[in-house]
This record gives C-alpha cells, sequence and structure tokens, in this order.
C-alpha cells in the first residue's frame, strides 16, 4: 500500500523572512514537499515518518517575535495528485530543461521532462531538485552507469537517462511512488531505467554516478554504501540538506575518500558535488 501522508498547514506572523528557514528545518526533519500560500506553507510527510519532538525541537520555535500556528490532517495518495493537477505548473531550469506534467503543452528545449507526480517528492519545483537538475545538467552522464536513491518521481533517473547514461537503477522505498516513477518512465520513452522497491544501496554492482536527493540524516547513514558501489572518480551528487549541515556533510565525506568539488545554495537549501578520489 502506498503511503498515508500527514499535510501541516503552517500559519507564520511575519512570514519573511522565516519562511525559507522554516521549510528548510522542516525538510531536515523529514518533510518531503512544501507549497508556499499567502499565509505560509503546507509541508508533507509519510505520516508514519512524522515525529513531532524532533519538530517541536527546531530552533525556529525559539524565534522571538515570531508567531507559528499550524493545523494537521491524513491525506490519502489520491487526494494528492489532484492538488498536483490544480498548482502544478511548468518549470524550467536554465536554458535547456523543462519539467511539465502531461496535461501541459510541449515545449520546445533540449531537455523536456515529463513529469506526472502522485505522492512522490520531485517535481522540479523544490529548490533541492533544481539544483540537482543544474549540477547533472553540467556534469553530463554520457555512457555512466547511474544510481538514483530516494528517486521520488524519477525526474532526476529521467534527466540522467536523457543526458545520455547507459543504464539507471532508481530507487525509492514507497511502493507508490515506484508506481509513478514506472509510469514517468512511459511517459518519456525511457528504455535504459530500472526501478527497484528498497531503502537499501544496492552493494552487488559499481556505479560511475550517484545521485541522492533526500535529507541529511539519510545521506549520512547511507555514505559509507555511496562510497563502496562508487567507480574511483565516479561522482556523488547530493541534496536535501541545507547550509549548517554542510560541514558535517563533507567531513563525513572527505573520511571516506570523497573529495568536494563545488555546491550550488538556494534559499539556505544546498546541493553539493563531491568526486570519489
Amino acid at each position: 500500500m502506498a503511503f498515508t501522508y500527514l499535510e501541516m498547514e503552517m500559519v507564520l506572523s511575519p512570514i519573511d523572512p522565516w519562511r525559507p528557514l522554516m521549510i528548510a528545518q522542516m525538510g531536515a526533519v523529514g518533510f518531503e514537499s512544501f507549497v508556499e500560500t499567502d499565509y505560509g506553507f503546507m509541508a508533507y510527510i509519510p505520516e508514519k515518518e512524522f515525529r513531532e519532538k524532533d519538530f517541536l525541537a527546531m530552533e525556529v520555535f525559539e524565534v522571538k517575535d515570531l508567531k507559528i500556528e499550524w493545523k494537521t490532517q491524513s491525506i490519502a495518495p489520491q487526494n494528492w495528485n489532484r492538488e498536483w493537477e490544480e498548482n502544478f505548473k511548468p518549470i524550467r531550469v536554465g536554458e535547456h530543461c523543462v519539467v511539465r506534467a502531461d496535461f501541459h503543452p510541449s515545449t520546445a528545449v533540449d531537455y523536456e521532462l515529463v513529469i506526472t507526480p502522485k505522492m512522490s517528492f520531485g517535481t522540479g519545483h523544490h529548490e533541492t531538485t533544481q539544483m540537482m537538475i543544474s549540477l547533472l545538467l553540467e556534469l553530463g552522464c554520457d555512457q555512466k552507469t547511474v544510481l538514483d536513491m530516494g528517486a521520488g518521481t524519477g525526474i532526476l533517473a529521467i534527466l540522467a537517462e536523457k543526458l545520455g547514461a547507459k543504464s539507471v537503477l532508481a530507487i525509492d522505498n514507497d511502493p507508490w511512488c515506484v508506481e509513478n516513477i514506472q509510469e514517468n518512465l512511459l511517459l518519456n520513452h525511457s528504455q535504459v531505467i530500472e526501478v527497484a522497491l528498497n531503502h537499501l544501496v544496492p552493494t552487488h554492482k559499481a556505479y560511475d554516478l550517484v545521485l541522492a536527493n533526500i535529507n541529511r540524516n539519510v545521506l549520512l547513514d547511507q555514505m559509507n554504501d555511496y562510497a563502496t558501489v562508487l567507480s574511483g572518480g565516479g561522482d556523488l551528487l547530493m541534496s536535501g540538506f541545507y547550509e549548517k549541515d554542510l560541514e558535517r556533510i563533507q567531513n563525513h565525506a572527505e573520511k571516506l575518500e570523497f573529495r568536494f568539488i563545488r555546491k550550488f545554495e538556494k534559499n539556505q537549501w544546498l546541493a553539493a558535488h563531491f568526486t570519489k578520489t
């Protein structure tokens, strides 16, 4: 069965400059997707992964003169698709890539990604997805073997194939996401992407490139396995964390003989590129 999600409606007063900070901190405690509103934002997390203690321990609650109100409700998977169809607009990343849904008209660009989201994270609207797309566009994937952990909608796996990847394995631990990825593969006429339902890194094969847009804790837990499966000189692209987490992530990566190449930053979210030495 697909996960039931918790929808949290956040009301902030004042909204600025606190909304991006709170979104970043909620992302670090497991929230997967956000929709900005006139009064704050909506946040979504698999209900079984919500930890109220972690939520209430966020630093933003200590900000003086910031009033935070919220209410929650459980939402069934089918409701998510309807909400996205009402709100999902095409998005351009750089000059050469557009992400759109199947109900939008086609766009004449080098890389058009057709994504119809359901309960899956990764429509291209979130900062982390945009930065991962930008890193992929710069790095390229020609004839590479690619592992996409926490694939969500499959958006990064699909772009990797369009950029010339030889093979791609897209993994997610949510059955709904796996189903959604398979639908999006059909929409994009994908030929080299394999999809798997799992929460573990497959260590029986070597990869030239690992993509991981998840969250800080999962990245730290899985990084040893990323080092195991990456070929020498292989690349690791990670996002799902924010500025204050970079030092911890970089220190752990360097202990595993990764070399830090660069970072992208957007609204306090970070994406980082490492190479295995």
